[in-house]
């Protein structure tokens, strides 16, 4: 288990060790740094974050800007992958962000993200065992503090194992 996939299981069960994660997140990813984006919550095959309604995370009529619903889910997806597979063994990269947007966001917003251990075995692993690379699409669903449906992210990753990376020199 590497230091995040460690991190993350310790915030589990710790206010202290929740607290120190998005702490931690915030500084190892500068551009989110200023959104304040955080993880809420952690369950056995769910994560949840959470973005304020704040100045720097508003556009020009005062909601919550596009482009950070796109951040957000691409975030909350992608760590919730890097939950699962190591870092050291896989390569796990963004293929495309489709948002659907249906509300605008003028409070708070959160997202839940889940993934199975079986779903993680079946569609993924499996996959990887005959094939170079798994393409896999994930709908991230975004939801206001008044539970308003505020748009809709399909999030395409790109998981392959590093043996199977191909560099330039």
């Amino acid at each position: 288990m590497d230091r995040l996939q460690a991190s993350i299981e310790k915030a589990r069960h710790s206010a202290f060790h929740l607290w120190m994660l998005n702490f931690v997140l915030l500084r190892t990813v500068p551009f989110n740094k200023p959104h304040a984006i955080r993880v809420t919550g952690i369950g056995d095959e769910e994560l949840t974050m959470r973005v304020k309604n704040i100045r720097p995370n508003r556009n020009h009529i005062k909601g919550i800007h596009a482009c950070l619903l796109a951040t957000l889910c691409e975030y909350v997806s992608g760590l919730s992958l890097l939950r699962n597979f190591s870092p050291k063994e896989y390569r796990i990269i963004l293929k495309t962000i489709h948002m659907t947007y249906h509300y605008q966001a003028k409070t708070d917003v959160h997202v839940t993200f889940r993934i199975g251990k079986d779903q993680i075995e079946q569609e993924i692993l499996e996959p990887l065992k005959t094939q170079e690379a798994v393409f896999k699409e994930f709908p991230v669903e975004v939801y206001d503090s008044e539970n308003n449906h505020i748009c809709t992210g399909l999030i395409n990753w790109q998981i392959k194992a590093w043996k199977n990376v191909k560099m330039k020199v």
